[in-house]
């Protein structure tokens, strides 16, 4: 069941359809937010909106999608609905976006630069665990940032001796 309902579209400051225009707006607002504009790598956008208000973000695409931050070697799931809420320097309440630890796919909950800036960024599981990378790995070089491979949830599930959590 998706959270992005008619009445919380009808709420967005700012709204937009469409892969270009998303992709355009998702990395300004990272950028404008002081973060990484190559943490939400995303592929066929449909929709995304912000409300201002609140800091309330979403982003849709068509299909779940892995991607490889080719710095840090790390992969990443993000699922066709990502939710979050943003402030200065900082991603909570984040729903959607998973990484892989060992063999064991890791929700992510919040996304935050470290205070007093060290450059260096934080990923935070709901369960308490984080992890610290330069926050330079996270930033976009050219135009994909690192390799995107696209996959389906099941696929990902389907891996052998990968544990969801």
């Amino acid at each position: 069941m998706s959270l992005i309902t008619d009445e919380v579209r009808a709420k967005a400051d700012e709204f937009y359809q469409g892969d270009a225009i998303c992709q355009e707006k998702s990395k300004f607002l990272l950028t404008e937010k002081g973060l990484p504009n190559g943490l939400l790598p995303m592929k066929d956008m449909v929709e995304c909106g912000y409300i201002k208000d609140t800091g309330f973000v979403w982003l849709k695409q068509k299909k779940s999608t892995t991607h490889k931050f080719e710095k840090v070697g790390r992969l990443a799931s993000y699922a066709t609905e990502i939710t979050a809420t943003v402030e200065k320097g900082k991603i909570s309440k984040l729903t959607g976006v998973k990484t892989k630890e060992l063999l064991v796919w890791v929700s992510l909950s919040d996304i935050y630069l470290d205070d007093p800036p060290t450059g260096k960024i934080i990923f935070k599981s709901p369960t308490g665990l984080f992890r610290t990378f330069p926050a330079s790995a996270f930033e976009l070089d050219g135009p994909d940032g690192g390799k995107a491979m696209e996959v389906n949830e099941e696929e990902v599930k389907d891996v052998p001796g990968a544990v969801e959590v």
